[in-house]
């Protein structure tokens, strides 16, 4: 679109443009004086440009020699090809080159606090002048990635009738799950509003209210501790369905993500996606998110290790809620002693007390082809049995995990995973699959009661309601999860929509009927008019854009994020506020504070 500033952009201009006079405007990414004739690389969303300014034109020649990097400008000038042999092949205006015929300087620019295509930047100055980091190549980039999935994703639902419905922000504290952000309200003293964390319960009154299909792009919040994937407030694709069962919110997914994919990254997803139940996959992965590029599995071997001799081993085998497993690794028999004790400090990390092993030399060699410090304790046919059921070859290194199931799993599957990174197992490529059928619930040992897996508004498997007041632990949920490389992008369920089963489910999570009311009367009150079965699941759009950009934090794909310690540096917020705001909310401070905004005493 032309302006009266400038007629077009400069990342546009190629060979058909030349002897034609243009305007540009943007900013100077690099100024050269090489023997009297001055190089500016001029940038625009679009790209940049090289533009030539010689002494033949005193006056502009001059002001172009005042010009610094991150100036805005505007320049006329006219297109021409570049001499022979100075053609910048890696740049798409490299074959031509603006020479400047009117030079106008829009504004300058302070020496910079760091350049802005320096990649060792630390993080913490990037976040203070975040205007200026995003103008770099890299977050233009991954900004207007982020801008095209979510484009994709909106157009794909347009298409199949969903309806984009905003929902509040203000809303009630329910608290399940992470912790609520509260907002005190100034008309109700003393009564608090809290930010969505997601919007869960409104998507399903949109259900009741008869709308069948919702999307919305959503901004979520959670006051919870944070990492690389996450942030206090995030985004988050939310839909729902009404009239569907599992099957037919996992093919309409499977179908957007596939057409996301294929339209803005050029990349072709299975048809349909492999599908596993939450059981097989901790079984085979130790996780409920598997990275299926990584060909190494846990198998279970506690049968064989119930009467040897070795308690490390026996004693597992033999307790319920207890699991003997083995991980067997290719060509591992080639690491040192120092890099299997830096497995087993990793392995610690999640409870298990060491880290057993089995070097394969050479299986010819029956027991004398095998090294290990356990061996003595294993009968030979016991050895014998697990070398076959493991599939071992010669070069194997086998790592045996022995603890409480969760021990196992979680220590397990972090080694799988460090072990397919460090000896380049991963193979390459985008693996998609779905996780179905997860426990409704879960217990709380320290809480002492049962909580939810999900959240409590899952639909059961209809099977297993008999279950929810005599045995919640065997109840499998409606739910099923998205995991892409080893994370997961998306999780839904089918919702409860019979007042009764939302009920029960409550007081199986230890909720009476009092509490139950005054948490979630709404819900339940809604669930006596006419609700539809409905079922939905939302998809975390930060998460999906790093993966694709080839970030390792979702803070590389936000335009303003928090720090790992929920500030922001650039706003520098969280901040205080004076006495008279808190006395008009009803509040005041815990802590007295100096002027300068630090704690007293």
């Amino acid at each position: 679109m032309k302006s009266e500033q400038r007629d077009c952009l400069c990342g546009e201009l190629e060979e058909s443009f030349v002897d034609r006079e243009v305007v540009l405007c943007g900013w100077v990414q690099r100024r050269r004086d090489h023997g009297g004739v001055i190089f500016v690389d001029l940038r625009d969303r679009r790209g940049l440009v090289q533009v030539v300014f010689d002494p033949d034109r005193a006056e502009q020649f001059a002001l172009a020699e005042t010009v610094r990097n991150e100036y805005v400008l505007r320049v006329t000038g006219k297109v021409r090809l570049r001499p022979e042999g100075t053609r910048n092949l890696d740049l798409p205006t490299g074959a031509v080159e603006v020479l400047g015929l009117k030079l106008t300087i829009l504004n300058s620019a302070d020496p910079l606090p760091f350049q802005i295509e320096d990649a060792e930047t630390g993080e913490a100055v990037r976040l203070r002048y975040r205007y200026l980091d995003l103008r770099s190549e890299r977050m233009q980039r991954n900004l207007r990635l982020r801008h095209r999935l979510i484009r994709a994703l909106r157009h794909y639902l347009d298409e199949r009738d969903f309806v984009e419905i905003e929902t509040p922000v203000l809303t009630r504290s329910t608290p399940e799950g992470a912790r609520d952000y509260l907002v005190p309200s100034r008309v109700q003293p003393g009564q608090f509003f809290a930010l969505p964390q997601s919007p869960q319960l409104f998507k399903q009154m949109l259900m009741v209210s008869g709308f069948e299909r919702y999307y919305q792009v959503a901004r979520c919040f959670r006051d919870e501790d944070l990492r690389a994937d996450r942030q206090p407030e995030f985004t988050q694709l939310d839909i729902e369905m009404s009239f569907i069962d599992e099957a037919d919110v996992m093919s309409a997914m499977e179908g957007m993500m596939r057409e996301v994919f294929s339209s803005v990254l050029k990349i072709d997803l299975p048809d349909p996606l492999p599908k596993l139940t939450y059981a097989e996959s901790v079984r085979r992965f130790g996780t409920d998110r598997p990275d299926l590029r990584i060909p190494l599995e846990l198998v279970d071997v506690a049968d064989l290790m119930a009467e040897v001799e070795f308690k490390v081993f026996a004693g597992p085998a033999s307790t319920p809620g207890s699991r003997v497993a083995v991980l067997r690794v290719p060509g591992g028999a080639s690491l040192s002693r120092q890099q299997i004790d830096s497995y087993t400090e990793l392995v610690k990390q999640f409870g298990a007390g060491g880290l057993a092993y089995i070097k394969v030399n050479k299986l010819s060699d029956g027991i004398g082809g095998l090294q290990s410090p356990i061996l003595k304790f294993l009968p030979e046919t016991v050895v014998s049995e697990l070398l076959d059921r493991v599939g071992t070859e010669d070069g194997d290194l086998l790592f045996f995990g022995a603890d409480r199931e969760r021990v196992v799993n979680d220590s397990l599957g972090a080694l799988r995973i460090c072990l397919g990174h460090d000896l380049d197992l991963v193979t390459p490529g985008w693996r998609p699959l779905w996780v179905v059928d997860f426990p409704l619930l879960e217990e709380d040992a320290e809480a002492g009661r049962w909580v939810a897996l999900h959240h409590p508004f899952t639909a059961p498997h209809t099977e297993d309601e008999v279950h929810l007041a005599t045995n919640p632990g065997a109840v499998r949920s409606r739910a099923y999860d998205m995991v892409l490389n080893g994370t997961e992008i998306g999780g839904g369920s089918i919702r409860i929509h019979q007042r009764a089963i939302q009920q029960q489910v409550f007081a199986a999570l230890g909720l009476d009927e009092e509490q139950a009311q005054t948490r979630f009367g709404f819900l339940l009150d809604a669930l006596r008019y006419g609700a539809p079965p409905h079922g939905g699941i939302a998809f975390g759009i930060d998460r999906i854009v790093s993966m694709v950009a080839g970030e390792g934090s979702i803070r590389d794909v936000i335009a303003f994020p928090k720090t790992q310690k929920a500030s922001c540096l650039l706003t520098e917020a969280p901040g205080d506020v004076d006495n008279d705001q808190l006395r008009e909310l009803g509040l005041r401070r815990a802590t007295p504070v100096r002027p300068d905004g630090t704690a007293m005493g």
